[in-house]
């Protein structure tokens, strides 16, 4: 069965998670995600609030950018939320927005190497494994955790070329793609996806988490638009989607028969209800998801 969730996104004032949190637990939504945009809010901060607001919605942080962490704090932060929140925290790392990264000085030469040694290192610490490792960018010297999850957690990538997308499928759990993924696009990531699994001798499900840009109630055909051509993917087909509940089941089902495990609905940046959004996802989508 496909999964469903929705995006908290962080064109939004942090006071307001706290609200649409609850909201999302009330009415049974799946997944809350979360962003760590610069330079808006803080993964981490933001998902442990969520978390502690909340009863039983899972939360999501796609992604952290590695540049900005020592993989040992990645670690440390993930663990602690797991330990805290068994079975409800998802969290998935990636390479950054490069622009972004160079801002804070933190750019590294080789991006894909770096989220190698992340994912690598990352998945050891978090199943309770003693690393020594001196990599490119990755150097840990008989570093474990205190306190690993006390069950396998997932660790998920971003990615959307195709080296990243198969390094994902070598070294992580599962991959997140970006909201400009249509479904062609998820046929091809998921094709470069096992291409890695299969090289790593992988035998372990591997989940697809797709963003789908989604646009509901008054002027939503509109404020679609305006946010596909202002991201430069105007003329890209098959790609969001406007309209009702019906409209909306029906993108998330060419994603999941695309090979998406998990659909999250990502609202446009100038949402005027983000608590009615997420109503709207798991009192109407959802419904019909599953029929």
């Amino acid at each position: 069965m496909t999964g469903l969730g929705a995006v908290f996104r962080p064109q939004l004032a942090p006071e307001r998670l706290r609200a649409v949190a609850r909201v999302a637990d009330e009415v049974g939504l799946e997944e809350l995600w979360l962003w760590e945009d610069c330079f808006r809010e803080g993964g981490i901060s933001t998902a442990a609030a969520a978390l502690a607001w909340t009863e039983r919605v899972r939360v999501g942080v796609g992604l952290l950018p590695v540049p900005l962490r020592n993989v040992a704090v990645t670690a440390m932060e993930a663990a602690t939320l797991h330990r805290m929140f068994p079975g409800r925290a998802v969290l998935g790392v990636g390479h950054g927005v490069q622009d972004w990264m160079g801002q804070v000085g933190a750019r590294a030469e080789s991006p894909l190497t770096l989220l190698r040694e992340h994912l690598v290192a990352l998945r050891a610490l978090l199943g309770g494994e003693r690393v020594t490792t001196k990599g490119r960018y990755v150097r840990l010297d008989d570093v474990a955790l205190d306190w690993p999850p006390e069950q396998a957690v997932e660790v998920l990538a971003g990615a959307t070329g195709p080296r990243s997308l198969r390094l994902a499928g070598e070294a992580a759990d599962g991959t997140v793609l970006t909201a400009s993924t249509p479904p062609d696009g998820v046929r091809r990531a998921r094709r470069l996806i096992d291409e890695g699994w299969a090289a790593a001798g992988r035998s372990e499900a591997h989940r697809v988490v797709v963003y789908l840009l989604t646009a509901t109630g008054p002027g939503a055909d509109e404020r679609l638009r305006d946010e596909l051509v202002a991201e430069g993917v105007g003329d890209v087909p098959d790609l969001g989607v406007a309209g009702d509940a019906e409209a909306v089941a029906g993108a998330v089902r060419r994603l999941a028969e695309a090979g998406a495990d998990t659909v999250i609905l990502q609202p446009t940046g100038d949402e005027p209800d983000p608590e009615g959004f997420v109503r709207f996802a798991a009192e109407q989508v959802r419904t019909l998801v599953v029929a």
